[in-house]
């Protein structure tokens, strides 16, 4: 599986960005998806995570109510529309798919451990 993010940019404090992110091959429909995220000299951290039915969105606390995940199991896409941005929000965006089967059980779904496929990141600046 590889995956290929795209949308990050400089956006001003208070603006908007969608992020997308494909995946190639044909399990994407049985997979969780996450976006993850890291600042510089910080470890990456949970911000989303959408499951492969698209039944369960989990959302890092810090997000509150401000983004939204969402896939398109057709397109093998996960999208992340971040709005209300703040400077906190800079960071490196990373796509990340986790294994069909145990990995995906939604009790993982926040579980960075578990997803085993990652994009190569994008980056998101926001500006003050």
């Amino acid at each position: 599986v590889q995956l290929q993010a795209s949308g990050g940019g400089l956006v001003q404090a208070g603006g908007s960005l969608s992020l997308s992110c494909t995946a190639s091959g044909r399990t994407f429909g049985s997979q969780n998806m996450g976006w993850f995220r890291q600042a510089p000299g910080k470890e990456r951290e949970f911000v989303a995570a959408i499951s492969w039915n698209e039944k369960t969105a989990v959302y890092a606390d810090f997000v509150k109510g401000r983004f939204t995940i969402s896939r398109d199991n057709a397109k093998n896409t996960v999208y992340l529309q971040m709005n209300n941005l703040n400077p906190e929000a800079t960071a490196v965006y990373y796509c990340a798919a986790a294994r069909s089967g145990i990995d995906s059980l939604i009790v993982y779904i926040r579980i960075i451990q578990r997803y085993t496929y990652w994009g190569q990141g994008t980056l998101v600046t926001v500006s003050s």
